[in-house]
């Protein structure tokens, strides 16, 4: 599949933005008093930044 460049730039600042919030939940939800309560939720969203990192990657790749 072919994407513009604009497409590209686009998804790209759509990723580091919720990657960007995704940071912040882990950081809130280790931060809490019994973080080992949101185990599940800290997973999730790691693994989620992993994904959206991949995905960055590749499209850091096409544009150039």
């Amino acid at each position: 599949m072919e994407y513009s460049k604009e497409d590209l730039t686009e998804a790209k600042r759509q990723i580091d933005s919720t990657l960007h919030k995704l940071r912040e939940t882990i950081k809130t939800f280790e931060g809490k008093e019994n973080p080992e309560r949101y185990k599940s939720q800290i997973t999730l969203a790691k693994r989620r930044v992993k994904a959206f990192e991949i995905a960055n990657y590749f499209i850091e790749k096409e544009m150039k």
